[in-house]
């Protein structure tokens, strides 16, 4: 009998995509106890020929849907909709799950049976140097339900509706079922033992266009988060508040965010981003978000 579901979506992410389903495979929890549902949302690269030797080699039930890109509310539903065990562990593919990583959610799950359970995360940079897997409070989300890992009664996860399909850009859509769920008064608990390693690669110059856009996305999504949520959870982690929005209102008509693109404009285009310029391009990020965060609520009246 399948007694829990790992649920990961996965978009052009081929290279990776094999480690994170060997880990996904290598559990130390008996084969016929678990599966695992992949849900290929419209990937370009060699994803699926990926998934072909993957499939080969996988000792559990191994489900694969294969959609056009839709995003990853649409995609965490169609897994959803595929899944067969009492728990569903969902994980992002960008972690590699140690091998008891099942059996500690299964065991979390047994001792509360209603539960969210949520478990560690430690990031790392290289994949072939991992680190000691022992948790530490560094490491910790404070999110109520954090994809990356994180599991939750399959059951209890269906009567909420799974994830709004509404969040079809970058950004909360994990958070809006985290609120939901805590509305219905769903306990979490923390479970240090279930650990992930998180790929965390080093930020390069390249990559501040990508995090420019993600910021803007999810400033966008902000709005559909608080219009859904009118609490103050939703607003102190969106920033849609009066201290958030009138400091960065004041760090703009200083011009931060022209400085700090000046700044980072004569770093050489591969340049890794550490220290002083890494502080940098996320406080570039951050302005960025701020700034389409009220062009948004603008656009909301």
């Amino acid at each position: 009998m399948i007694e829990a579901t790992v649920q990961l979506c996965t978009y052009n992410r081929a290279a990776l995509l094999e480690r994170v389903l060997e880990a996904c495979f290598d559990q130390v929890l008996e084969a016929e106890r678990y599966e695992v549902v992949l849900v290929n949302d419209g990937s370009t690269d060699s994803t699926a020929s990926t998934i072909e030797r993957a499939r080969a080699n996988a000792p559990c039930l191994f489900t694969v849907v294969h959609q056009a890109n839709g995003g990853l509310a649409k995609a965490r539903n169609a897994g959803i909709a595929h899944a067969n065990g009492r728990r569903i562990i969902f994980i992002d593919d960008d972690v590699l799950p140690l091998p008891n990583f099942v059996g500690e959610h299964l065991g979390a799950g047994m001792r509360r049976p209603d539960a969210i359970v949520r478990g560690g995360a430690i990031d790392v940079e290289d994949l072939d140097n991992l680190p000691t897997p022992v948790w530490s409070i560094r490491n910790y989300s404070g999110n109520y339900f954090w994809t990356t890992n994180v599991s939750v009664p399959l059951a209890t996860i269906r009567a909420i509706g799974g994830f709004d399909e509404s969040f079809s850009e970058y950004g909360w859509e994990d958070i809006d079922v985290g609120l939901r769920l805590r509305a219905r008064r769903v306990p979490a608990i923390f479970d240090p033992m279930a650990l992930v390693y998180h790929y965390k690669p080093p930020r390069r110059t390249r990559d501040i266009k990508r995090m420019l856009a993600q910021a803007r996305a999810q400033a966008r999504t902000a709005v559909r988060l608080i219009a859904l949520h009118p609490h103050w959870r939703a607003y102190l982690a969106t920033g849609v508040n009066s201290a958030q929005r009138g400091f960065h209102w004041l760090t703009r008509r200083a011009g931060l965010g022209e400085r700090v693109r000046s700044r980072l404009s004569a770093l050489a285009p591969d340049a890794v981003l550490r220290g002083r310029e890494l502080r940098l391009a996320r406080a570039l990020a951050t302005e960025v978000y701020f700034e389409e965060l009220e062009r948004a609520l603008v656009a909301q009246r």
